[in-house]
């Protein structure tokens, strides 16, 4: 059977949808992590969550993921089962997680082209002696323990018949959505799950597993079940409810006598078929005619006991098709599809490649021409930057995604840190439905870490050192979001203890990072704060697993500012700190400030620029060492000449015949004096090509309306 059964082509899916229950599965863990025990329900979803990849994973073959979490099922179907008292839940959430981490791997190596490798017999051992630990508990009380839950491999599923006078009987018919994918594997999860109440359980067609081609059938004629259990209608459709890929599910309950008769659905060559357009006395004429001809027949031999291999449903002939009523509306559905990231980027380059064409057509030298009649040509490209802007609005809709699954990571890192350092802190997520740029979120996730691991680790105090001072028992780590002004926050806030301003200032003297001469006091608490980002810089004295060795900071400021963010720390001795990210909502289009000096042209973000102002002379000042000031409305400022800094010709020396933009970053300010300006516009952001050595003050390039290229400005860079 292995050999015939080939899972190409099933592969993407079961990564798929199994990755989404993975993620389901550690939200739901981590929300009754700090309950007394899980409910019935989350009970019940991770026994079916199991059961589930326990399923799939069979059926492609990876035999570890099928041993692991079939040993996870063991232990939520003894729980589901006996209803034991006691059980220790945080040994419980680990156990859970540590299962969901090593299928997770799994999935990743199957993802990158590797073998499934791992060894899973040391997690199932621990889950061997929980689950025992949990039995003997019940034998102590006298609980009777539930039958065995044996896994069968997947096969053919069919049950042998034990009808019971609770036995109830259903025929069901599964109607897939047309752009259903494998739906023939999608059949197989149907049986599946419905293979957990079935007393008898009866399939077509049959070979959904082994006959690839059986999936047009059942997109053609539906999917027919015969299923015998005892349940209820409300409970078999809670198990194949409609879904993503299931479109409508029928089914009717019938009697035994029924059910043996097989697959009667209502077939085309029924003498009662009925076409729904029919009147009410050609209905009784065709029942009329229908019970003379049964009468003149001779009677029909009784039908055997039906086989489990005589459940074939013949062909149509044709000319035979049920009849439907014509012009049947269809009704309105939501309908989702799964596209690669790999498609979605190639379609914001197209975009961007759009929006510099339409840069390219509307600064056309041509159109300069004097006496040209341009109305028409306007209205034309008014519509032309509208569709546009609309485009680019829509494919910016649909690369935004939910912080929630990175938050959620967030969680599972307290958890898990929190119980090796033997702290109690509470984790609570504030704002984790704002939406961001996936690439955003790809660029933000390790930053995040590190602020979150070090709020847990340098943060938050010991148990005992906490009751010292008066504060509660518990910690608390607060990670939130919220979007402003076309940025993203994102804070990490802990009830800690806080910086030691003093001992930051201590390391960073012995480090040679204070200014001679300056005194301690001259610098402000923003700027102390500000070492803690300095490569190999750490108060830790101890190193830990988690800390000291100074590799941590210095990866989220440099991680933050490659995507255009800022980090901003805040700190009050005794009550905590805050780790604030300021990052962009996406990195692909931004709206932009064009400018030149000398031959060059430039491009600085709009948001980074405060002000632009024209200057006299008289209100410069010069310094000795060559730095230069400018005072504006009482205020001082220093003064960058963009020129001068990158060495280019040509350009205007006098304050007077530039403009000068004062630009703001972390409250940081400077003037930077450029040639000229040359307007706003939309930009698209290009990376700087991996040849050119990287350059202080640049974050990128783009290309303008007429074809020359202009740098993108990194405010940040130019300030530091």
């Amino acid at each position: 059977m292995a050999e015939e059964f080939s899972t190409e082509g099933m592969l993407d899916m079961y990564l798929f949808e199994n990755e989404q229950l993975l993620e389901q599965l550690q939200e739901m863990v981590l929300e009754q992590k700090d309950a007394e025990c899980f409910d019935e329900d989350s009970i019940n979803e991770i026994f079916r969550t199991m059961h589930t990849i326990k399923g799939s994973s069979g059926i492609m073959m990876f035999d570890n993921i099928t041993a692991i979490s079939h040993k996870l099922e063991d232990v939520f179907y003894y729980l589901r089962e006996s209803h034991p008292e006691h059980v220790p839940h945080v040994d419980l959430v680990a156990h859970v997680l540590r299962v969901e981490d090593f299928i997770s791997n799994e999935m990743e190596k199957i993802r990158g082209g590797d073998s499934p490798d791992g060894e899973p017999g040391e997690i199932i051992a621990d889950l061997d002696r929980f689950l025992e630990q949990l039995k003997s508990g019940g034998k102590e009380k006298g609980v009777e323990p539930p039958p065995e839950n044996v896994y069968v491999a997947p096969k053919q599923f069919y049950i042998a018949p034990v009808a019971t006078s609770a036995s109830r009987f259903y025929k069901i018919y599964i109607h897939f959505f047309p752009e259903t994918e494998m739906a023939n594997v999608h059949a197989y999860k149907a049986v599946y799950a419905l293979k957990e109440v079935a007393e008898d359980l009866l399939y077509s067609p049959e070979d959904i597993i082994s006959d690839a081609e059986s999936a047009a059938i059942i997109l053609k004629d539906g999917f027919r079940i015969l299923l015998q259990a005892q349940c209820s209608e409300e409970e078999v459709r809670k198990i194949i409810g409609v879904g993503y890929d299931i479109e409508k599910v029928d089914i009717f309950e019938c009697k035994a006598e029924e059910f043996l008769q097989g697959f009667d659905f209502g077939e085309a060559d029924d003498p009662l078929q009925i076409d729904l357009e029919s009147s009410v006395e050609d209905i009784e004429a065709r029942i009329e005619d229908v019970s003379a001809e049964e009468s003149a027949q001779p009677s029909k031999p009784a039908k055997p006991a039906i086989a489990p291999g005589d459940f074939v449903i013949k062909s149509r002939e044709p000319g035979k098709q049920k009849k439907l009523a014509k012009d049947k509306p269809k009704g309105e559905k939501a309908s989702f599809i799964g596209v690669n990231v790999s498609k979605m980027d190639q379609l914001m380059e197209l975009i961007g490649e759009l929006v510099i064409s339409e840069s390219v057509v509307l600064q056309n030298p041509d159109l300069k021409v004097p006496g040209l009649n341009l109305d028409n040509f306007n209205k034309a490209a008014a519509q032309l930057s509208k569709i546009s802007t609309d485009l680019q609005n829509v494919i910016m809709s649909m690369r935004m995604v939910p912080l929630t699954n990175t938050f959620q990571k967030m969680n599972r890192i307290v958890f898990d840190v929190s119980r090796k350092l033997g702290k109690d802190i509470e984790f609570v997520m504030v704002g984790e439905q704002t939406e961001v740029d996936k690439n955003i979120i790809e660029h933000i996730s390790d930053p995040l870490m590190h602020l979150v691991r070090n709020a847990v680790d340098h943060g938050i105090e010991t148990n005992e050192e906490r009751i010292e001072s008066g504060k509660p028992d518990k910690g608390k780590v607060t990670l939130s979001a919220r979007t402003e002004a076309g940025k993203v926050w994102i804070s990490v806030e802990d009830n800690g203890q806080g910086l030691d301003r003093n001992k930051i200032l201590a390391k960073a003297r012995k480090q040679g990072l204070l200014d001679e001469g300056k005194p301690d006091s001259a610098y402000s608490d923003k700027e102390v704060y500000q070492f803690i980002t300095y490569p190999g810089f750490s108060t830790n004295e101890q190193i830990t697993e988690y800390s000291g060795r100074g590799v941590g900071m210095d990866v989220v400021v440099q991680n933050i500012q490659a995507i255009g963010g800022t980090l901003d720390i805040e700190s009050t001795p005794g009550l905590g700190s805050i780790m604030s990210l300021k990052i962009p909502l996406t990195l692909a289009i931004i709206d932009g400030i064009v400018m030149e000096t000398g031959n060059s042209s430039f491009v600085m973000e709009t948001g980074m620029i405060k002000e632009f102002v024209r200057v006299k002379e008289e209100m410069m000042i010069h310094e000795p060492d060559g730095e230069e000031y400018i005072m504006i409305r009482g205020e001082c400022y220093p003064v960058l000449r963009l020129g001068r800094w990158y060495g280019l010709t040509e350009y205007q020396e006098s304050v007077e015949d530039g403009v000068m933009l004062i630009l703001e970053v972390e409250d940081k300010k400077v003037c930077l004096l450029v040639d000229k300006l040359i307007g706003e516009q939309e930009i698209v952001v290009k990376p700087i090509p991996s040849y050119i050595k990287k350059v202080k003050g640049l974050s990128g390039c783009t290309q303008l309306g007429d074809g020359s290229i202009a740098l993108i400005l990194d405010a940040g860079g130019l300030i530091e």
